[in-house]
């Protein structure tokens, strides 16, 4: 009977749906994101604030975690 009680372990850990992942990577990729729609007049004058708070925000904290990060580690372009 161990040998049931171990495959279905095994079973129920291989369907347990993959834990929300984001990475510095996805960040930078926001962070670029954001500059593009800011630069093609995504935003109305009124948002404008709250993006570039959320904007500089983000910004220092890739700036914070850059040095802990694997050389391997690049924003698509």
């Amino acid at each position: 009977m161990a040998t049931d009680t171990t495959t279905e372990q095994t079973a129920e850990q291989t369907a347990a749906p993959a834990q929300p992942e984001l990475t510095v990577v996805d960040l930078q990729n926001l962070k670029s994101i954001i500059d593009v729609a800011a630069q093609r007049g995504a935003f109305r004058a009124g948002e404008m604030e709250a993006v570039g708070g959320q904007y500089n925000k983000l910004t220092k904290f890739l700036e914070a975690v850059a040095p802990q990060q694997p050389a391997d580690q690049t924003p698509a372009a």
